[in-house]
């Protein structure tokens, strides 16, 4: 970790605490509208140090991100990337997310380890090449099991998948996803109390 990438990592850190202490008057100013798109909502320090530890783990991995949003966890896994020799491809449906999550990356000097795409990952993920190492999704969790259907096929054996807020805000999509991973065969899982709850879970083929 040098130093470009610790002080982009110091404005994400303190844009969570602000966002941590105003969340509710954020949620309550919007009404029913989406505050959502304003907010980071990122992994936060526990998860991104975990995921960071665990593509460092891989051989030049190939990491698929669902949901750049504004770029937290992007920069940590781009850092592991660069220092393993692999690449992070990242997918965002919102292109004002995914343009600062890349001016963040460049301010950390981790950029060109970054593919930026931005769209809808349902679509995109069929379009990727086979061999995908690492995946982290953290999207709405609608698509959680949309998401595993399409990139399952592509994962190399070996693979880890991590999927972030299984225990808060959790519920029944959370289920879903669960439920749908232990049925895929090669899967072998566990759910972890880091952060808002992950399931780490990694595939080996029969």
């Amino acid at each position: 970790m040098d130093g470009r990438f610790m002080a982009v990592l110091d404005v994400y850190h303190e844009r969570i605490r602000d966002e941590q202490k105003n969340i509710r008057t954020m949620a309550s100013a919007s009404g029913a509208g989406d505050w959502r798109d304003q907010a980071l909502l990122a992994v936060g320090p526990d998860t991104g140090q975990l995921i960071h530890i665990l593509v460092r783990r891989l051989h030049a991995p190939q990491v698929l991100e669902l949901g750049t949003s504004y770029g937290y966890s992007s920069i940590w896994l781009a850092d592991a990337a660069r220092a393993t020799g692999g690449r992070v491809t990242t997918m965002e449906m919102q292109a004002h997310k995914s343009a600062y999550a890349h001016d963040m990356a460049k301010k950390a000097g981790l950029a060109e380890w970054i593919d930026f795409k931005v769209g809808d990952a349902l679509e995109m993920i069929p379009q990727l090449q086979l061999g995908i190492d690492f995946v982290l999704v953290d999207l709405w969790k609608d698509l959680y099991v949309p998401c595993l259907e399409r990139f399952y096929p592509k994962l190399n054996p070996g693979a880890i998948i991590v999927a972030d807020n299984m225990i808060f805000p959790g519920g029944e999509e959370a289920r879903r996803y669960r439920t749908a991973l232990h049925a895929r065969p090669g899967i072998t899982s566990v759910l972890l109390p880091v952060g808002t709850g992950i399931e780490i879970s990694r595939f080996k083929a029969e």
